[in-house]
């Protein structure tokens, strides 16, 4: 699957901030990831079929698949329909008062309206491509907030060794469909700001 999910990764590489506030030498432009919605299809049943095991043993709890938006929740919103188990989502919020190099800025809270579904629900997160893990990170917060019991992660592709270790440290099964590389660095630690390379547009 390594070679279908790279010909929908458009890739960039330069000297970037990542929404979690790390710097890193690639860039994918995921606002064009469902511009081709069958290719994605494809994809998304793919991942359905490697979830499946983890969703089967919850199923009759009212298992449920959690993507947070933009692009992580169509991703999401395709897996549950393959999957024919519910849907939610969480949304995009940045943090009031965060100084210029904090990291993770944001946080992803869950619409009041599906509360209800996903209290005590086994929840699957599910988003495109996972680096320093952001929207995953601000999901899974929300969803154990709500009192919500995530069982696995899933993804169309991993970057780097952030993803798998933090899965790990969290007690939760990553599957993913492929893994790129990354170099990627906190901001006060970053080689190419010490350098003076200016962040690529």
């Amino acid at each position: 699957m390594q070679d279908q999910v790279a010909e929908l990764l458009r890739r960039r590489e330069g000297h970037f901030r990542f929404e979690s506030g790390h710097h890193g030498n690639l860039w994918l432009d995921l606002e064009k990831l469902c511009l081709f919605p069958r290719k994605v299809e494809l994809l998304a049943a793919a991942l359905a079929e490697r979830l499946a095991p983890a969703i089967e043993p919850h199923r009759s709890a009212g298992a449920v698949i959690c993507g947070p938006l933009v692009e992580g929740a169509f991703i999401a919103m395709a897996v549950a329909r393959h999957l024919d188990v519910a849907f939610t989502y969480a949304e995009r919020l940045e943090k009031p008062g965060q100084a210029a190099h904090a990291l993770f800025p944001v946080e992803y809270p869950i619409p009041k309206p599906l509360h209800e579904t996903l209290r005590g629900a086994p929840v699957v997160i599910v988003n495109d491509v996972i680096n320093a893990g952001s929207a995953v990170r601000g999901t899974l917060n929300s969803l154990r907030a709500l009192g919500a019991q995530p069982i696995a992660i899933g993804s169309l592709a991993t970057l780097g060794e952030i993803p798998a270790r933090w899965a790990a440290e969290e007690g939760l099964p990553l599957h993913t469909l492929a893994k790129f590389e990354i170099k990627i660095h906190e901001p006060t630690k970053c080689p190419w700001c010490h350098e003076g390379l200016a962040l690529t547009d």
